[in-house]
């Protein structure tokens, strides 16, 4: 059996935000163990950018990724240029962390349209003029599809296939693909396509369980094997194409674990990452 190197494990904040404030993960990162975070922007406007970054570096902690920007698809010009500009202030906070990538969740359906083809336009167009940006300051950025549940409001990039032909189309530089199994692990080319990307496209690597039943389909993940994703199958794909980044656990939980004591929740992320993942 393959144990995957305990240093590569990272905690996403969302984990366990219910319970901590930003500084406590952090703290609890490191009193932990665990070499690795990837925060969420609302947590870091709440501490503090400057703040945030001198508490990440006094940790010696790696920041796996920054949740997230994207969200592209408009009513009008003008909130499609609200999206833009708060896009790139996504990058440069990004930057100002440390973080390996900025990732994205691209959006949905805007006001009351029917056109999801539009959406994905719309969703190309805006990665392309934040490509601009991004690439001039060296900030990867990750597109991250998410199950087709989330087509409608959430994101209108739902497979790897679809991640990669926005790759194909726009360009490799700066740009990959944020590799979460809660929203990938069903689709019958996820093996192939993950080979498709290979080691240039893969940015983030995010890890938890699909629960049966599923309660709530946003707020009801799994730790790591609780439910029924073949996590270590998904691990060693990635890393025999290349992958060398963080093994990031994202739980969103309402009904189990943002009820737990969070010091149980991430000694647990420890253990099951060895055991699971």
């Amino acid at each position: 059996m393959q144990h995957p190197d305990p240093r590569r494990l990272s905690i996403n904040t969302a984990t366990v935000r219910k319970q901590w404030t930003l500084d406590k993960i952090i703290d609890g990162c490191a009193r932990h163990g665990i070499c690795g975070i990837s925060p969420w922007r609302d947590q870091v406007q709440a501490l503090g950018l400057e703040k945030t970054a001198r508490l990440i570096r006094s940790n010696a902690l790696t920041v796996s990724g920054y949740c997230r920007g994207g969200m592209f698809p408009g009513v009008d010009d003008a909130t499609r240029q609200v999206a833009s500009d708060d896009n790139r202030r996504a990058v440069d906070e990004a930057l100002a962390l440390g973080a390996a990538c900025l990732v994205l969740v691209v959006g949905g359906l805007p006001g009351s349209s029917k056109d999801i083809a539009g959406a994905r336009q719309q969703v190309k167009d805006g990665l392309s003029r934040l490509l601009d940006y991004s690439r001039n300051v060296g900030m990867p950025l990750a597109i991250e599809p998410l199950h087709p549940m989330y087509a409608a409001d959430r994101a209108c990039v739902n497979t790897l296939e679809q991640a990669n032909d926005l790759c194909d189309e726009l360009g490799d530089k700066g740009l990959g693909i944020a590799v979460d199994l809660y929203h990938t692990w069903w689709d019958p080319k996820l093996f192939p396509q993950l080979e498709r990307a290979g080691r240039n496209r893969i940015l983030a690597f995010h890890i938890c369980d699909w629960l049966v039943p599923t309660r709530d389909l946003l707020s009801d993940r799994g730790m790591m094997g609780d439910g029924v994703i073949d996590i270590r199958s998904a691990r060693l794909a990635v890393e025999s194409l290349g992958y060398q980044g963080a093994h990031e656990v994202e739980i969103f939980s309402e009904l189990n674990w943002w009820q737990q004591e969070p010091n149980d929740v991430l000694s647990t992320c420890k253990e099951r990452h060895q055991q699971y993942c």
